[in-house]
């Protein structure tokens, strides 16, 4: 073998280990940081096939932390492809409701819940939209009792990313599939600080400051935010004794978790019926499988009464008639345009990465635990407090480095909040 060649296998070989490393530390994070894993709990993963290298990292280090039991559900981009080509119409009306109330069970008895993103964010670009509309619809209902002790934060939960070949060409079009990989794998590493000398201390150490973001907004105790700047003229009423969060919270069973990885906003509760003005997005949003892009809507009393986009506006037209609550928004949160993620310059063309480089409203279900003792209220106190209830939750970013951002007081005085993006 020439000097050369063993040269490139033995870059080839550092390269491997350097990356099994950073996985390793990866794992590590989503354990101890993200979920707060319990000795004695069990572990509930839902990952593609493409994950599995992390999938089994995590597996091993959730055992390492005391887990009684892992247990895995793997996605295949082909067999969901096949139910469109192949299924009789009646299907896309049908969810597998059996596993959902299985899952909704596991819940209940204190199952952590983690998933792992990375899905081929065009994978139903193609298809029918109105079977893509009808099948979603199926699967938000058939999800809603577990979903409802995810929102409630009654559990300790997060989510993550794994690279995999679709999305990588998705972000990198244009590169051969090992360089776009990587490359997607390297911006996955650093928005979820892997690299630091201590990956779980600088963990701790942003958690902190996110935190410290939100009692500062809950001290000023806004009664509005107002949202300006190309395309947008919108007022959002914030809810009854909200309560903005950021970074880590702790679950109804005890356990402090941090439910993104990464995370770079603070979010609160909006009034559902507080709402007004137009608002268009700033960023693509990947829904189950749609891109979405162009979005401008505009709200009266709460709610879309007009709804366009240049891409995907069949899909997201049918979202908006999910059920009553799909029109309204359920969540608003404030990022800096100068987040690790933003500065990137990437498109992850994933709501994860991208509602974390972007201040975003979420269409749907609101968190209770941003209501100020809305984790013990049923579903009519948190209505009459502002909060919206939906089947979907869906985040979409409208925030820019042209976007100004002002609180309202309860007086109407105007304080600025964000200007081009930037807190003031």
């Amino acid at each position: 073998m020439s000097t050369s060649a063993a040269f490139a296998v033995e870059s080839r070989s550092n390269d491997r280990e350097m990356h099994a490393a950073r996985l390793d530390r990866l794992a590590r994070i989503t354990i101890e940081v993200g979920l707060g894993l319990a000795e004695g709990q069990e572990l509930l993963m839902t990952a593609s096939l493409d994950a599995v290298a992390l999938v089994r990292r995590i597996t091993e280090h959730a055992y390492r932390a005391g887990a009684s039991l892992v247990t895995v559900f793997y996605s295949d981009d082909e067999a969901t492809l096949a139910r469109f080509h192949h299924a009789p119409d009646a299907s896309f009306d049908h969810a597998a409701t059996w596993l959902h109330d299985g899952i909704a069970e596991a819940f209940r008895s204190n199952v952590a819940r983690l998933g792992i993103a990375g899905a081929n964010p065009a994978l139903l670009a193609n298809e029918d939209p109105e079977k893509v509309g009808r099948a979603n619809r199926a699967l938000s209902k058939a999800t809603r009792p577990a979903m409802e002790l995810v929102t409630r934060h009654a559990i300790n939960w997060t989510i993550v990313a794994a690279a995999t070949p679709a999305w990588a060409a998705a972000v990198f079009p244009g590169e051969d599939e090992a360089t776009a990989i990587g490359r997607l794998w390297d911006a996955i590493f650093a928005a979820s600080r892997v690299d630091a000398p201590d990956p779980v201390a600088a963990w701790r150490s942003h958690d902190e400051g996110l935190r410290r973001r939100a009692a500062s907004l809950n001290e000023r105790r806004y009664s509005a935010l107002h949202f300006r700047g190309p395309g947008t003229d919108l007022r959002v009423g914030l809810a009854e004794d909200h309560l903005w969060m950021g970074g880590g919270t702790t679950a109804g069973n005890g356990l402090a978790c941090i439910p993104n990885i990464p995370t770079e906003e603070v979010f609160t509760t909006p009034h559902c019926k507080q709402v007004a003005g137009t608002v268009t997005s700033t960023k693509p949003l990947s829904y189950q499988g749609t891109l979405i892009d162009g979005i401008r809507v505009r709200f009266e009393g709460g709610r879309v009464v007009e709804s366009h986009a240049t891409q995907g506006e069949t899909v997201l037209r049918k979202m908006l008639e999910t059920d009553e609550g799909a029109s309204q928004l359920g969540e608003v949160a404030l990022v800096p345009h100068s987040s690790p993620i933003a500065a990137s310059g990437l498109l992850f063309s994933n709501t994860l990465f991208d509602e974390n480089a972007a201040s975003h409203i979420a269409l749907g279900q609101a968190y209770s635990t941003c209501i100020r003792g809305g984790d013990t209220m049923d579903a009519a106190a948190l209505a009459e407090k502002g909060a919206n209830d939906s089947l979907i939750h869906v985040d979409w970013m409208i925030g820019s480095g042209e976007i100004d951002v002002d609180g309202i007081k309860a007086n109407g005085r105007a304080e600025p909040l964000m200007r081009k993006g930037e807190w003031v």
